[in-house]
């Protein structure tokens, strides 16, 4: 997307946004975007608190129904699945999802198909499960999305390969495993997979959804330029209305973001966030990168680490988000992964959005 474009689209949102908000009065005030997010209602965040399924994956394995049961007792609202789709079918998962008041607005279970045909018989199952946001991919059965799959695309499939590697991240170890020392990738190689997941965009966007892009740490390293970042060339080079970010608020906070800064730079672009905690962020050695901060801090239930939560919601009009889930990586090594999950929902709910 060139400058010119992005401007347009950014005061193209900004419009937008004053009116359904019914901020008459400042929507002449584009160059003030905080402004004119706090002008508008905030939702009642506590009526759609989500889980990432990751968090409870050694549960899910066991049960993927009865985990369904449990996190919905726990209170939370939506859930996003990550670890493939336990040989179900999308009218089975539908049933489960209904039976127990949950929905499922994004999933990281990316599409794929070997040949377009197959992909959007993918995503006709995608459609009939509610799902808004996913990775896409045409190719050799692997999920897409800019590091948004996990797992295979179709119900029923194996997890596909080369999905993000997580790291245990249990108590008194490693948050996650970074991937080593990497040669800078090219801003024009970035500027081409930003190409790719808008013509994924268009594809899914048939089917009601846009392509979701997750980060890790690493999406904050340096390009071969020396100055630019490969987040900021894809939010830069993909097309709103087709692609939307899918910001982990944990994993940029360890990269060394300003989470504020993000937001009031790329208003209305992250319309999904995960929302996870870490302790030992200012312990990090600044002069590591982003993939090595990685490695440094430790990741808790929301509400036990150093991330600001109340301040980051408190901007989530500005940054457009729509759904958020929570997620703990390393969850099950600290003895039970849904004692885990329930400490963030009663955190988040008691003291983040209280």
């Amino acid at each position: 997307m060139t400058q010119s474009g992005q401007d347009r689209s950014r005061r193209a949102f900004l419009k937008e946004a004053a009116l359904i908000g019914g901020a008459t009065a400042i929507a002449g005030r584009l160059g003030a975007p905080a402004e004119l997010f706090a002008a508008q209602a905030a939702p009642n965040w506590k009526s759609q608190v989500g889980l990432e399924m990751f968090t409870v994956r050694d549960v899910e394995e066991k049960d993927f129904e009865a985990t369904l049961k449990e996190i919905a007792a726990i209170g939370y609202k939506e859930v996003e699945p990550a670890s493939g789709w336990h040989n179900l079918e999308p009218k089975q998962i539908k049933v489960m999802l209904d039976r127990y008041g949950l929905t499922m607005p994004s999933v990281h279970n990316g599409a794929s198909g070997t040949t377009q045909a197959e992909l959007e018989k993918v995503l006709e199952g995608y459609q009939l499960m509610g799902i808004k946001y996913t990775g896409a991919n045409i190719g050799a059965g692997r999920g897409g999305g800019g590091g948004a799959a996990r797992g295979a695309g179709a119900p029923g499939a194996a997890a596909a390969p080369g999905a993000p590697a997580r790291g245990p991240g249990g108590p008194g170890g490693p948050a996650g495993r970074g991937r080593g020392p990497q040669p800078p990738q090219s801003v024009e190689s970035v500027k081409q997979q930003a190409g790719r997941l808008n013509e994924m965009g268009k594809i899914v966007q048939k089917f009601g959804m846009k392509i979701l892009v997750h980060n890790h740490t690493q999406e904050f390293n340096l390009l071969d330029d020396g100055k630019t970042m490969q987040h900021d060339v894809i939010v830069k080079e993909t097309d709103p209305s087709l692609v939307a970010m899918q910001l982990d608020i944990g994993w940029a906070s360890v990269a060394g973001q300003n989470i504020l800064g993000l937001f009031n730079k790329y208003p209305g672009r992250y319309e999904l966030w995960h929302v996870k905690d870490a302790f030992g962020l200012k312990f990090i050695d600044p002069k590591l990168t982003p993939g090595e901060r990685m490695s440094v801090p430790m990741l808790v239930p929301v509400g036990l680490g150093e991330v600001d939560y109340k301040t980051i919601f408190a901007n989530a009009p500005l940054a457009g988000m729509k759904h958020f889930c929570v997620e703990q990586d390393n969850a099950a090594s600290w003895g039970d992964s849904m004692a885990a999950a329930r400490i963030s929902y009663q955190n988040l709910t008691t003291r983040v959005l209280a």
